[in-house]
């Protein structure tokens, strides 16, 4: 009998998923709810169902213990969660755009247990929830891995910002600025559109123009994995925004950019690591960064922000997530 059951809307989400459940001692399986999560995960089994995106029959056929979600989708139309224990941990914590703000509308009425990346949505959480949601620390399991990996001192740069439709990222207005900066230099830039980007408009008809060019220029590569651990792990230097990506990143200890030029005029990018616009970055700027790290007050102010966030960054946010889904499907 299937004990945990995952709800996986997009492939790239099910690296949350995974990390969870590799210390999961129950049976677990996950559903896809749209057709690109089908066959997205070997780690995870997969429930075959006929109507994909029809969630509470899928859910009802399979009467786990409980179900995970790291999303919203449907959450205004779907019943299952008066049924079944439901479990929320964030896809990607992402700062500074009103996210939390927005998973709370979605799914406050839903949950049973929410789980927070750290103090500062956990503190958010219990202040909009309604009182009946338990609300735990665990970290970001997918960070997991990310702490205390030797940096790689590869000259190897990763750009990835978040997405323009539903993140109002920086995409659009620093993607060509970035491959003009760093071609045929003796940096290998990681090219890292966020997947939604490959996919919708604006930004799909801007990836392919980037991917067309990358192809003829040596020292850049595009990421075409769907998540992105390897990429992490293998880079130096991350160029972003307010992307989940970057408090997976500070797990890392290494050095991040953060643009300033997002696509929205309500926000700001929360100043964490060095901040500046794509056309004020210059390659004496990134080899400072790379051989010395931060200078003294940007280290101050990303030491002073880790604390602010309150992600516990100790590698075991995977074992807290799992113990928090276990001990709901008892």
């Amino acid at each position: 009998m299937v004990e945990v059951l995952y709800v996986i809307e997009r492939a790239f989400m099910r690296k949350t998923f995974e990390s969870i459940d590799r210390h999961v001692t129950v049976e677990s399986a996950y559903v896809p709810v749209r057709p690109e999560a089908v066959g997205c995960c070997d780690d995870i089994p997969e429930v075959v169902v006929d109507d994909i995106g029809a969630v509470d029959e899928s859910v009802r056929e399979v009467d786990p213990s409980v179900v995970v979600y790291n999303h919203r989708f449907k959450m205004g139309e779907l019943s299952f969660h008066g049924e079944y224990p439901l479990v929320h941990v964030r896809h990607g914590a992402s700062i500074g755009r009103g996210e939390v703000e927005t998973t709370v509308e979605h799914v406050g009425h839903t949950v049973d247990v929410a789980l927070a990346p750290g103090d500062r949505w956990a503190h958010r959480y219990r202040e909009a929830f309604p009182d009946d949601v338990a609300v735990r620390v665990v970290g970001i399991p997918e960070a997991d891995d990310l702490v205390d990996a030797d940096s790689p001192r590869d000259r190897r740069v990763l750009y990835a910002p978040t997405n323009h439709n539903y993140g109002s990222g920086s995409y659009l207005s620093t993607a060509e600025p970035v491959l003009d900066l760093f071609e045929d230099t003796d940096y290998e830039l990681l090219f890292r559109p966020h997947p939604m980007d490959r996919k919708e408009e604006p930004g799909r008809s801007l990836t392919s123009k980037c991917r067309d060019r990358i192809a003829d220029v040596s020292n850049v590569a595009f990421d075409d994995d769907s998540t992105p651990r390897e990429s992490v792990l293998a880079s130096d230097l991350l160029l972003s925004d307010y992307s989940g990506i970057v408090t997976e990143w500070l797990h890392t200890g290494r050095p991040l950019v953060q643009f300033a030029d997002i696509a929205t005029d309500d926000a700001d990018v929360p100043e964490i690591g060095l901040v500046t616009t794509a056309a004020d970055l210059d390659l004496g700027t990134v080899d400072d960064l790379y051989e010395n790290g931060y200078p003294s007050a940007v280290a101050e102010r990303e030491a002073a922000f880790r604390e602010h966030l309150g992600i516990p960054m100790d590698g075991r946010a995977g074992e807290r997530a799992a113990a928090e889904v276990t001990r709901c499907a008892q």
